[in-house]
């Protein structure tokens, strides 16, 4: 999803060693068509391999899983999935690492970099999910203290989120750092008495909401949708000022809610120009947020990837061969 006029980025290294680094230890190689045998009963050209980009969040998994199934059960293309982190899967689009996005969260910098001055990307369109990033707390916080969805008081309750981490400010709990945030800004423009402390991971951020849920332990939390987890425990968001256009173009000087995300996938320009099936596929792949739940439940319930997305394609082949047409 890139929203127009929006430029919602973080800090992140620079640094060509570092770079370089996350994609070799991704795995190499780009998309190489051709190679494959066309599948069985099938009459595009041979689909070749395609590398997706794997992000670290169960969502964008159950969007590459039922990808990565359909490209190469129906498709009969070599499917090769790379787990790097956000920002960097765009730099593999130039070398061929990375052939497909299938989840982008706005990113406009990087599509500025990538796709309209490097050429080296295109805008796939819209994955068919709204995304909303946000604050949020857990219910019995907004029960019993109904006032803190209100971030105006947040500050009469920062001495109940302090934790050992939080140097005696109130905590608010973040995930992986790779993922979209402007938090640390929103915290000082908005000149609230938090600290924001990463979690280090999506899994740890929700298991610190079970448990606060569980205990009725105070916290206050970024979080997002669509996620499975919303399902288990309602969580209750946070009013930050009002989204408008433009209010947060400047990283450092935002002080506005997230805005309302249109996700959309993005491929490499010589993917789309290849005529990989594969490339067609990425273009027409569209769902809803409760299908990518429904196949994100049964991932962390335990489900393998490829068998969660199995049952999601055999229940659905009506939406599959709308995707292969």
């Amino acid at each position: 999803m890139n929203r127009a006029g929006q430029l919602l980025k973080r800090t992140i290294p620079t640094v060509a060693g570092t770079i370089a680094a996350g994609l070799l230890l991704a795995g190499c190689g780009g998309a190489t068509v051709n190679q494959a045998a066309t599948a069985p009963g099938t009459t595009e050209a041979p689909c070749g391999t395609v590398n997706v980009a794997l992000n670290a969040w169960v969502g964008y998994t159950a969007n590459a899983a039922v990808y990565s199934y359909v490209a190469k059960n129906k498709l009969g293309c070599t499917v090769v999935q790379k787990d790097i982190s956000e920002q960097i899967s765009w730099q593999g689009f130039g070398s061929g690492e990375v052939d497909v996005i299938m989840e982008n969260w706005g990113h406009d910098d990087l599509a500025k970099q990538y796709i309209t001055e490097q050429a080296v990307a295109v805008d796939a369109g819209p994955t068919g999910n709204s995304g909303k990033i946000g604050w949020y707390v857990p219910p019995w916080m907004a029960e019993k203290y109904p006032d803190i969805t209100d971030s105006q008081n947040l500050n009469k309750y920062a001495s109940l989120l302090t934790t050992s981490e939080s140097g005696g400010k109130g905590q608010l709990l973040d995930g992986d750092p790779a993922f979209v945030t402007n938090d640390e800004a929103l915290v000082k423009n908005l000149g609230l008495d938090y600290k924001v402390v990463f979690s280090g991971s999506e899994a740890a951020l929700i298991q610190s909401f079970r448990t606060a849920e569980k205990n009725k332990t105070p916290m206050l939390g970024y979080f997002y949708d669509p996620q499975w987890f919303l399902a288990e425990v309602p969580l209750v968001k946070v009013n930050l000022p009002k989204w408008t256009e433009g209010c947060d173009a400047d990283p450092e000087k935002v002080a506005c809610d997230y805005p309302d995300y249109k996700l959309n996938k993005i491929i490499s320009k010589k993917f789309a120009d290849s005529g990989s099936p594969a490339a067609k596929l990425a273009k027409s792949f569209t769902w809803t947020n409760e299908d990518q739940n429904s196949v994100a439940t049964d991932i962390q319930a335990g489900a393998t990837p490829e068998a969660a997305a199995q049952k999601w394609v055999e229940a659905h082949p009506q939406a599959v061969e709308a995707w292969l047409k």
